[in-house]
């Protein structure tokens, strides 16, 4: 397992692993600690999961600049005529990188757009960007985490079977982590 698996697989347990412990605690301002842990930590394991894949695909000569721009998330410059990448930062939606390597490196027809999954998603993400960039107190629940954490996990196993034909490995512990915090 390369070392980005690796790390992308510890911050998904890890993730879990606060949301177990936020079970453990009946209410108050520590289950909220946990609860915003738990949601960040899902997403930076979703992120840390993307870049190995896409990681994965740069090493393909036939990729147009663009293509490699949205993989290494490196900004394209026209230089001398030609489309070049630079080391310059280049931020794509998160989204939007998941329906790239989707649609580009599937081995199957588009994505469902409707499908409820990416609903669940789109409403774990609305959650993390209140919490990341807040106007007013995200308000996360139990359950709120759950649904999220279900969706990343969801979205990451059609991400596999699309990609790489099989199933994310992670996918049959549910919710359940491997870790004790």
């Amino acid at each position: 397992m390369a070392e980005i698996d690796a790390f992308a697989h510890q911050l998904l347990e890890e993730a879990k692993g606060f949301l177990e412990k936020a079970r453990e605690v009946a209410i108050g301002k520590t289950k909220e600690a946990y609860l915003h842990a738990a949601l960040n930590l899902g997403f930076c394991a979703l992120e840390a999961h993307l870049n190995a894949i896409a990681e994965d695909f740069l090493t393909l000569p036939n990729l147009s600049p663009h293509e490699r721009s949205i993989l290494s998330e490196r900004k394209v410059d026209l230089e001398h005529g030609e489309f070049r990448i630079t080391n310059q930062l280049q931020v794509y939606r998160l989204e939007d990188r998941i329906l790239f390597l989707c649609t580009r490196f599937s081995k199957k027809t588009s994505l469902n757009r409707k499908a409820a999954y990416l609903g669940q998603f789109k409403e774990a993400l609305d959650l993390r960007n209140d919490l990341t960039h807040p106007k007013t107190p995200a308000m996360v629940t139990e359950r709120s985490i759950e649904r999220a954490l279900m969706a990343i996990l969801q979205v990451l196993d059609v991400m596999y079977q699309r990609i790489y034909s099989r199933k994310y490995p992670g996918r049959k512990r549910g919710l359940s982590s491997t870790i004790e915090l």
